[in-house]
């Protein structure tokens, strides 16, 4: 590790930028490319690679870490993890994000590049592919160490970017407590999420050497507005000053704008298309790519696994490669013999043979329940970045719940917002059993009732 820059008591610089998120216009700067020590606001970049790793497969929120040694000593802020303890990932990023743990964002460094120097690199890779030309990171949580160096610009970059590329991970820092595994934690921004109405994040910072920071994000409306601040002397007088500087970019900023989503970055480094900076250690990544093509599976003797294997090959057949995987396996297991039919009974006359007209009897009237008007309802399992993410996530959620799936509609609606997942024509009772067990397996779920 690199040795650690020295401390001063003096006043730490103070730069700040106001951002319109829609479309990254600049509403207000000041020192906004002084090169400051970003102290937490690091674990952004941390997190964004951490979503960004989960998309493509590298690791799961479910995936058990091993704390090394290294994590377990980071000083505090912490969330008390030692060595050689297993955790899943998901408490890592909570801790990380909400409680602004050290050794919670060194666990997750280490979890994906092997170790702290080659995540570094990994995060200012990231930083350069995202236009954040004046920063340079050192560790995974922010203390002050040398050469390890932002600016209110970049870290107001980076903010946008963790808004508009990972908007199904964003709700993380507007937690007031969330559960870390071992403990419930609390938020450190927690005082201006409750005070400024619109806030659902983002990030605070802390260190002698950086000062107070804040980047924050408030949505108003249709407006959206991120501001960052370098250098505050204490947490009150850094969100008062924030406060100020938002509330200037919501007078500033237009009421409605069209949004202009910044271009999605591409992975960097050993966990990425790029190769890795030299003395990187090479790892094994599991990719969820592409597939060149989508094989039909062989027809069994099993009644319902063709019409499965029909359902998969009508949706796109780059979305279906692990799924077809998992179908093939279940079908693969069945039985091999179908079972002799039965006889037929011996009081059926075959189609052929001359029947004596039968008597006329009353006609028989029959009466169908119509279900269609109460298939109403719906679920929606998230809001996704682009519609091949919500079509995905909807084919899994549909083969993993058939029971209560069973005749649902997967249906995309995108919008400015995202691309949200939701299956339609549900009965009340049918929605809210779907919800409960995806719920209870961790999917996030809410009902979506008749217009």
């Amino acid at each position: 590790m690199a040795a650690l820059a020295p401390v001063t008591a003096k006043a730490a610089p103070y730069a700040a930028m106001v951002m319109d998120a829609r479309t990254g216009e600049v509403l207000h700067s000041r020192n906004a490319d002084t090169q400051l020590h970003p102290a937490s606001l690091t674990k952004m970049m941390t997190l964004y690679i951490a979503f960004q790793a989960i998309e493509r497969g590298e690791i799961s929120l479910d995936d058990m870490v091993t704390i090394t040694p290294l994590a377990a000593n980071e000083p505090p802020s912490k969330l008390g993890l030692v060595a050689g303890q297993r955790i899943q990932f998901r408490y890592l990023i909570r801790a990380a994000g909400v409680k602004s743990a050290n050794d919670a964002a060194t666990a997750i460094g280490i979890a994906l590049e092997g170790n702290e120097a080659a995540f570094a690199r990994r995060m200012t890779a990231t930083a350069r592919a995202m236009g954040m030309s004046r920063t340079t990171f050192r560790n995974a949580h922010g203390l002050t160490e040398a050469g390890h160096m932002s600016t209110a610009r970049d870290m107001t970059v980076l903010g946008r970017h963790m808004i508009y590329d990972h908007p199904q991970y964003y709700n993380i820092f507007s937690r007031i407590t969330t559960d870390a595994g071992v403990r419930e934690v609390a938020n450190t921004n927690r005082r201006f999420l409750r005070a400024y109405r619109g806030a659902d994040g983002i990030k605070t910072g802390y260190t002698r050497a950086a000062g107070f920071n804040l980047v924050a994000s408030a949505e108003r409306g249709q407006e959206r507005i991120i501001a960052t601040m370098f250098g505050g002397s204490s947490t009150a007088q850094r969100n008062a000053r924030v406060a100020e500087l938002l509330d200037m970019g919501f007078a500033r900023a237009p009421a409605t704008a069209r949004i202009d989503r910044p271009s999605p970055v591409a992975p960097q480094g050993s966990g990425g298309a790029e190769a890795p900076p030299p003395g990187t250690t090479a790892r094994t990544v599991r990719v969820n790519g592409l597939v060149a093509r989508s094989l039909r599976p062989n027809a069994r003797p099993v009644p319902d696994a063709p019409e499965v294997a029909e359902e998969l090959l009508a949706v796109n057949a780059d979305a279906v490669q692990d799924a077809v995987a998992d179908v093939l396996e279940t079908v693969a297991a069945a039985p091999e013999a179908t079972p002799a039919p039965q006889a037929r009974p011996a009081d059926v006359v075959l189609a052929a043979v001359q029947q004596a007209s039968p008597v006329p009897s009353e006609p028989e009237i029959v009466t169908r329940i119509s279900t269609s008007g109460s298939r109403l309802w719906g679920i929606n399992v998230g809001r996704y970045n682009t519609q091949y993410q919500a079509e995905r996530v909807l084919l899994r959620v549909a083969l993993n719940e058939m029971s209560t799936l069973d005749g649902s509609l997967r249906r995309v609606n995108s919008s400015s917002r995202g691309h949200d997942a939701n299956f339609m024509g549900l009965t009340r009772d049918g929605a809210e059993l779907a919800c409960a067990r995806l719920q209870a397996r961790g999917t996030t779920c809410f009902m979506i009732g008749p217009d």
